[in-house]
C-alpha cells in the first residue's frame, strides 16, 4: 500500500513512460509539470493550442519541446477534439487539461461519436495527505457531479474504490458523510447514505466497506466516536471520504489543503482513460503528482 504522495509518483515511474495529450497546451504549470515528468523520466506529452505561446512558455521553463510534440491549434474546442482523437488512435494514453475550461473538454470527451465514453458516470477522485496521518486517503466528487443521484453517488464510490485498489488500498474503509448519523427524511443526504450502505452488504456496491450516515468527525476521532457512541472500522481507520455534494467536496477539499495544510492530486475516471482536470489555483507538483496518479489508475 502506497502510503505517502512521494511513494505514488516513485510507483509510477517504475512503469513505462506515459504519452499525454494535452488540451490547449499553452499553460505554464502544465508545462512546468510536463518538464519535470520527463525529467524523471515519468512521461511526455503532445501538446495542441497556441504554438508560440506553449514555445515561449517552455523556454521560459527550460523545456525542450521536439516538433512533433507541439500541434497548432489556437481554438480551444478543436484543440479539445484533436488532443481526445490523439487518444482513440493510440498514440497516447492520458488526456491532460490545460487553459481551457473543464466543461469544454468534458464535451470533447463525451462526444457520442468521437469521445472517450464507456458506459460509466464520470466522477473526480482526489487522493490527499495530511499532517499527522501515515497514510493516503482518498475524497469525492468536488467537480464534475453537482448534486448526485442515488445511482450516481454509488458510481462516484466504485470509481473511488477503484482509485484505492490502484493504490493497493485492497480493502478500504468508506465514509458516507453527513451532517449526523441518524436517518432523517428531510436530509435526503442521510437516506442516501443508508441505502448506498445496504447496498455494500448485499454485494451491489463491492470492494470495499462502506457505511454511513456518519459526520466527519467520527471517522477521524475515536474521542468523537466514543462520545457518539459509535463503534465502526472507519474510526480513526477511514480511507475514502465521499461528500453528498460537490459543494461540500469542495469545501472539504479546500479545507484539506488550507487549514490542514495538507497535499493532493486528483483525476476523473470513468472514461476510457483517466483524465488530468485540474483547477487553475493547483501547483505543478500537483499536476505532476496527478500524473503518477493517473498512471496508476491506468494501469
Amino acid at each position: 500500500m502506497l502510503r505517502t504522495l512521494d511513494e505514488l509518483v516513485e510507483a509510477a515511474g517504475a512503469r513505462p513512460p506515459a504519452r499525454i495529450a494535452v488540451a490547449a497546451g499553452h499553460d505554464p504549470d502544465v508545462i512546468e509539470a510536463l518538464k519535470r515528468a520527463a525529467d524523471i523520466g515519468l512521461a511526455t506529452g503532445t501538446l495542441f493550442g497556441n504554438e508560440e505561446r506553449i514555445r515561449a512558455l517552455a523556454r521560459t521553463a527550460g523545456c525542450e519541446l521536439a516538433d512533433e510534440q507541439v500541434v497548432h491549434e489556437p481554438d480551444e474546442t478543436r484543440a479539445a477534439h484533436r488532443a481526445v482523437a490523439l487518444i482513440r488512435e493510440g498514440r497516447a494514453g492520458l488526456l491532460m487539461k490545460g487553459k481551457l475550461s473543464t466543461g469544454t473538454l468534458l464535451k470533447a470527451v463525451l462526444d457520442t461519436d468521437s469521445g472517450l465514453r464507456t458506459g460509466r458516470l464520470l466522477s473526480q477522485v482526489i487522493v490527499f495527505q495530511v499532517p499527522g496521518f501515515d497514510r493516503l486517503m482518498l475524497m469525492g466528487d468536488a467537480a464534475v457531479n453537482i448534486a448526485p443521484t442515488l445511482e450516481q453517488k454509488a458510481d462516484i464510490c466504485r470509481n473511488a474504490i477503484e482509485v484505492a485498489h490502484a493504490l493497493g488500498i485492497w480493502k478500504p474503509n468508506l465514509a458516507l458523510l453527513c451532517a449526523l448519523e441518524q436517518v432523517k427524511g428531510d436530509m435526503p443526504a442521510t437516506v442516501d447514505a443508508a441505502a448506498l450502505t445496504q447496498m455494500n452488504r448485499r454485494g451491489q456496491l463491492a470492494g470495499a466497506y462502506v457505511e454511513g450516515p456518519i459526520a466527519l468527525d467520527a471517522p477521524l476521532s475515536r474521542f468523537a466516536a466514543e462520545r457518539k457512541g459509535i463503534a465502526s472500522p472507519l474510526i480513526e481507520n477511514t480511507d475514502i471520504f465521499i461528500a453528498p455534494d460537490i459543494e461540500a467536496a469542495n469545501i472539504l477539499y479546500r479545507a484539506i489543503l488550507y487549514f490542514a495544510r495538507g497535499e493532493s492530486c486528483g483525476i476523473v475516471v470513468g472514461a476510457k482513460v483517466p483524465l488530468i482536470l485540474l483547477s487553475r489555483a493547483e501547483t505543478s507538483e500537483t499536476k505532476l503528482r496527478s500524473i503518477a496518479l493517473a498512471m496508476l489508475a491506468a494501469g
